[in-house]
This record gives structure tokens, C-alpha cells and sequence, in this order.
């Protein structure tokens, strides 16, 4: 079976677009990748998007657009992703553009993502899954994050101490895969976003390239220090967050309330350690003894060095790339997985990780779903990469 994913992640820079084929053996499911690619946002569409999110404020007008405008874009990506599939895919996996996601009291009451899927479907001619998030949320659980079903079966080993998996986006996600252990993930904090926001505030720059205002910069104490002591780090899981919390206003607020000035790039060098720093003291917290990691922020040295160096020979930092999932695109194959899993009627969000009551299955159809009599397969257990 042959699926194509997208994802655009909380950085709203580009959708990243797959093809996957999928074959069941047995309690074994094996991937095999027909290709990636990326299509990069406009700074017009940018800052469209910027414009809807927390704290700004809009009008329906704005989200119709929006919701259309992205719907177009994800079309013309899910065409490209149908070109890698060979010309020929049975269902496109479109989670769309996340510009809410509404926590109260650390529960999930409701998530908008835009884009809307019937461009998707008018446009390459079969079934688009999209809301992913909604299903879990009725179920009681945070609608987020949904990628641990992928790193869960590639992750799984019979025996030997926790393995993570680590995505550094806006936000930075963790899974913990142990044997005879229920499945831990959840958000770990931002990775991405508050840099982003201080390369955009300091430098009129999307993000900081490379990490070279970090790496001119040097880690501000009481800053740190401030930034650390944020309520939402030390609440258990399940939890998730996002730009609603983690946005350019916040880094305002934290940058007023010091009440003395710091330079542009101690700022940047502070926000870099802020990420390695959580993001490290969650994975030792879990015991773990390797993280595969993948997403934008590994491409950051200054964030990866510093993740060895904080990790102190606990545990080994390795790319998805070495299980043969290209780290740029990782969460787009996981998306085709969760589509792959919905298709056959198989829960994709697991209730250990967002705490829902039971094992949704996930998205909704455009513009219809899978036939009613098809064989259903043995769930799996593992996931392996073929060649």
C-alpha cells in the first residue's frame, strides 16, 4: 500500500511531503521509502500564519482564507508526493497547519488545524485523511503528540533499558520505548519556537541559521534561571504544548520582567542552552540509554554539541537517519503511518501517551474513507525499514 504524508510542524516553514510503501508480515510491518521532498512557505504566507497565532487576534475571514490558501499549497505538495510514489498512491495523509491547540488546566479541550483537504482530494484523486488530533481528544486524551505510535514499532527491542526518541521542531516531542513497559511520550517544551522568536525580534531572521548568534552569544544566568523556572516543565505527562504557550509575547514577558537589558545573541545562547537543557534532563529522567533523533533543530551544532555534552556518556545521540528514516522527514512518514493504521481501522494515538480512555483511531476522511471489506491485518509490533 502506497501513502503519502505531510507535515507542517509548528516552525510553519515548509511542508514536508513522503511516499511510503507499507506491507504487513505478520505482527511485522515494513516501510520502505520512495522519497522527500519540501516545499518552503512564502514570507507572505508566513507571516499570515504568524498573524493567526497566539497572541494575536483575527477575524473568520482571515482563518476561511488561511484554511484555503494552505489547503491549495498541501494539494500541490500531496502531487508532488503522488510523482515520488511512482504516479500511483491509495491515500494521502494531510494533518494540516496546527494555529490552536486549546489546554485548560493541563487537559485537551479542542485543536484547529488548517488546510482544507478537499483541495487535497480535487487535486490528486484519492482519500485524505485529515483532523489526526480531534478523535483522541473526544476520547479524553491531549490530542498530541501522535508520532509515538511511529517510534513505538521502530523503536521495539525485546529486551534492554529504555530507548528514546527525540523530535527537535517548535517543540521538542520525547517517546520512550521500553520492553514490557507501556509507551511514554509527551512535550517536552519548546525546541525551536523561542529561538525563533529572538532570531525574528533581534535579527529579522525566521530562524537563528546554523546556530551562529547562539554560538557568538553566551548562556545568561538569571535568565536561564527565569526561563526554567516555567510551571508547565516540572507537570507530569501526559501534557502538550505549543506556540499558544511558547510564542514571540512570552519571550517578551520573560525578557521585561528581568528589568535589565541583554544582549541580542546572550538571549539566543540562552534559549539554545533552555532547549538542551529540558530536553536532556527528560531523557535522563527516563533512564534511557540512546535517543534517535530527528527534526529541524538537529541540523543546529551549537543545540546538538550541546545535547553530547549534556547527555555526559548517559546515553548515545544518533539520527533517524541511521534506522533509515531521513531526519528532515521523519514525522511526515509517521503521519503516513498513522494514515496506513486508520485505513485498516487500527488505533494510531496510544492512551499511555496522551492519556486518553481507549486507543482512538484517528482523522477523518475526504472525500470518503477506505471500502467497507477489506482484509484486516495482524496489528503490528515492530516496524523495520527495508531497502
Amino acid at each position: 500500500m502506497r501513502v503519502v504524508g505531510l507535515m507542517s510542524g509548528t516552525s510553519y516553514d515548509a511542508v514536508d511531503v513522503v511516499a511510503a510503501e507499507f506491507t504487513a508480515e505478520g505482527e511485522t510491518l515494513w516501510l520502505r521509502t520512495l522519497g522527500s521532498a519540501s516545499l518552503e512557505y512564502d514570507a507572505e504566507l508566513r507571516a499570515e500564519i504568524a498573524g493567526l497565532l497566539p497572541p494575536g487576534t483575527t477575524t473568520i475571514g482571515a482563518v476561511c482564507r488561511l484554511d484555503n490558501r494552505l489547503g491549495q499549497l498541501f494539494a500541490e505538495a500531496a502531487a508532488v508526493g503522488v510523482e515520488l510514489a511512482g504516479g500511483r498512491a491509495d491515500l494521502v495523509v494531510s494533518p494540516g497547519q496546527t494555529v490552536f491547540h486549546w489546554v485548560e488546566e493541563g487537559r485537551a479541550r479542542g485543536t484547529l488545524q488548517l488546510g482544507a483537504p478537499s483541495w487535497v482530494a480535487a487535486r490528486v484523486g484519492v482519500p485524505v485523511l485529515s483532523d489526526l488530533r480531534s478523535a483522541d481528544i473526544a476520547a479524553g486524551g491531549q490530542g498530541a503528540p501522535l508520532v509515538p505510535a511511529f517510534d513505538a514499532l521502530l523503536l521495539a527491542r525485546p529486551a534492554g533499558p529504555p530507548r528514546a526518541a527525540l523530535n527537535l521542531g517548535g517543540i521538542a516531542n520525547l517517546t520512550v520505548v521500553a520492553p514490557d513497559a507501556p509507551v511514554v511520550g509527551y512535550d517536552i517544551g519548546p525546541a525551536n519556537a523561542l529561538i525563533d522568536a529572538a532570531a525574528e525580534r533581534f535579527h529579522g531572521q525566521p530562524c537563528d541559521v546554523d546556530g551562529r548568534h547562539a554560538a557568538a552569544g553566551r548562556v545568561h544566568g538569571p535568565l536561564l534561571e527565569r526561563l526554567l523556572a516555567e510551571p508547565y516543565y516540572a507537570a507530569p505527562p501526559p501534557k502538550s504544548t505549543g506556540k499558544e504557550l511558547f510564542h514571540a509575547g512570552y519571550l517578551a514577558d520573560v525578557l521585561a520582567g528581568l528589568g535589565e537589558w541583554i544582549p541580542a545573541d546572550d538571549v539566543l545562547a540562552t534559549l539554545t542552552e533552555l532547549t538542551a537543557r529540558t530536553v536532556t534532563d527528560a531523557c535522563a529522567r527516563h533512564g534511557v540509554d540512546e535517543v534517535v533523533a530527528g527534526g529541524g533543530g538537529l541540523r543546529n551544532p551549537v543545540l546538538r554539541a550541546r545535547l553530547v555534552e549534556l547527555a555526559a556518556g548517559r546515553w548515545r545521540l544518533r539520527g533517524t537517519d541511521e534506522l533509515g528514516v531521513p531526519a528532515q522527514a521523519k514525522e511526515a512518514y509517521a503521519f503516513a503511518l498513522l494514515g496506513w493504521l486508520s485505513w485498516h481501522g487500527l488505533p494510531g494515538a496510544l492512551p499511555s501517551v496522551t492519556g486518553a480512555r481507549y486507543g482512538a483511531v484517528l482523522g477523518s476522511w475526504t472525500p470518503s474513507g477506505p471500502p467497507p471489506v477489506h482484509p484486516a491485518p495482524v496489528a503490528p509490533r515492530l516496524l523495520r525499514v527495508a531497502d
